[in-house]
């Protein structure tokens, strides 16, 4: 491992981050007119962001860095250990803007130091819920020193500076800030394609441009320009407020679902808003190279997908079910059951993590498809979380060849998607992260029940699933009324990794553990 290199590549990360640190420093002030806790909040994280990273990038500078191309295991350690540097900058305007306690609360006698230190845990874990896009929330009256006993919505009280920042940083993780970071990667390194791979593990890339920085540009424009998209829909159709609205817009195209009150979506009771959020919701879990094919004028291709169609099967059937389930075993009218049927199914299918209604409390049949739903996901090379479609259908085919294998031993048996072989190393590679993935949601299940043995078997798969899915709101006590405030700090933390090692695909992290990795 060169760690001039990975010193490099975390600098420019940094120093890109410094950007919309900016940037909401520049709207706190004036646009919102909320000054002193604008800087208050990111004066420092700015600061720091910028300082650190120009200071890792000119140590990698002065070592040969920039001159050298950026390897496979650098491209992997540098996204794995940037992620995690932007979190806990990220977390920093929660922590001094007062949106849980912090130094300058232990300063006025407000809060005392353990207050404090868990006060850091929640931003921390608010800002990886941020970042990867997973919409799970601990803003309540038992940890925001801004929700006094009188204020009925303990979300909507924060500062806009604040709520902004958190579908920022969702709208940042989703196409992934370290995407972003390509743009200046493959001139300074070369390495553009390589970053890529390690945040999308999988076939997916292989379908794009090998000019990487082209195609990160065209990705970035389509998905700013469905951003606004939305924005003006919900503002001028469905007649939500601005702030709201680009709000919604942020957190919807990223697949992550933080809202800007405490009831989310149902605070507006609107099937207008409901109807265009489901639309962006499923462009958000479409494969974001088939759009780059629209682009480009070749709807056949994108329109023949594989994968796109599986994904609109699931959700159709998916939609349907729940719709009988509500009808047939709730009582529901039949157009209630199917509005928040479709809508919370892709919600919850493409790990945006909004409800339009309680699902915890809907009938058993309804919540099983709800988890498959968050083991499942979308489709890769989107903003959406899970194990993908694209990994499943080919492990699917994978254990077809196998059966025909025993079948006709002499056959040679390929699997395709698209018409294309899928070679047998990316087979190994998805066979590998579902083996992980597997492994992991386990593991992460019993010692959650060991931390938290007060809650009940629903809850506690449902949470685990919900981190390493990036989906957000999970079911039983923890569902979309409800904050997880209440878990343990350990919890938090074991929440909060599970949430990085779901967002970077589980190899990319994993990769980190082998001693191999860091010898030179």
């Amino acid at each position: 491992m060169r760690n001039d290199v990975l010193a490099y590549v975390v600098g420019l990360t940094l120093m890109l981050l410094a950007g919309p640190l900016a940037l909401m420093i520049l709207v706190g002030s004036f646009l919102l007119d909320e000054v002193e806790l604008t800087m208050r909040s990111f004066l420092l994280p700015f600061t720091i962001s910028i300082g650190l990273g120009y200071w890792l990038k000119i140590w990698g500078e002065k070592r040969g860095a920039s001159s050298e191309r950026l390897r496979d295991r650098e491209a992997f350690a540098a996204v794995a250990l940037g992620w995690p540097v932007i979190v806990i900058i990220g977390a920093l305007p929660y922590w001094f803007g007062g949106m849980f306690h912090g130094p300058f609360e232990l300063i006025s006698g407000q809060s005392t130091l353990p207050e404090v230190l868990g006060g850091y845990v929640r931003a921390f874990f608010e800002s990886m819920s941020g970042f990867t896009t997973t919409g799970a929330t601990v803003i309540d009256p038992r940890t925001s020193p801004v929700c006094q006993p009188s204020v009925p919505d303990c979300i909507n009280a924060q500062g806009q500076i604040h709520l902004l920042w958190r579908s920022l940083s969702q709208w940042l993780g989703g196409m992934g800030i370290i995407m972003l970071g390509m743009l200046l990667l493959a001139r300074y390194l070369g390495g553009g394609m390589t970053m890529a791979r390690a945040e999308l593990t999988g076939p997916s890339l292989s379908r794009l441009k090998p000019r990487i920085q082209q195609t990160a540009k065209i990705l970035w424009g389509i998905y700013a320009f469905f951003t606004i998209v939305e924005i003006c829909l919900l503002y001028y159709l469905a007649g939500m407020g601005l702030f709201d609205a680009v709000n919604h817009g942020l957190s919807t195209l990223s697949s992550g679902g933080f809202s800007t009150y405490d009831a989310g979506i149902m605070s507006f009771n609107s099937a207008t808003v409901e109807s265009i959020i489901i639309v962006f919701m499923i462009l958000a879990g479409i494969n974001f190279s088939l759009f780059h094919f629209v682009y480009r004028g070749d709807w056949r291709a994108a329109i023949k997908d594989q994968e796109m169609q599986v994904y609109l099967a699931v959700l159709t059937l998916a939609t349907l079910t729940v719709t009988a389930s509500l009808y047939f075993f709730a009582d529901w009218e039949f157009g209630s059951s199917f509005r928040h049927a479709i809508f919370n199914v892709v919600s919850i299918g493409t790990s945006t993590g909004y409800a339009s209604s309680n699902y915890a409390i809907w009938p058993t049949l309804s919540l099983i498809i709800l988890l498959f739903l968050m083991i499942v996901g979308a489709s890769a090379g989107s903003t959406s979380g899970g194990l993908k479609i694209l990994r499943l259908r080919i492990a699917y085919l994978l254990a077809k060849r196998e059966i025909s294998r025993i079948a006709s031993p002499k056959k040679i048996h390929l699997v395709r998607l698209n018409g294309e072989v899928v070679e047998d190393e990316k087979l190994w590679t998805i066979v590998g992260m579902l083996s992980w993935w597997a492994v992991l949601s386990m593991a992460s299940i019993i010692v959650l029940a060991i931390i938290e043995s007060s809650l009940d078997l629903e809850t506690v798969i449902s949470v685990a699933i919900a981190s390493l899915g990036n989906t957000g709101p999970a079911l039983g006590s923890f569902g979309p009324t409800q904050t997880w405030a209440s878990l343990h700090w350990t919890s938090l933390l074991i929440t909060a990794t599970l949430m990085w090692l779901g967002r970077l695909e589980l190899l990319t992290v994993i990769v980190l553990l082998s001693i191999r990795v860091w010898k030179e």
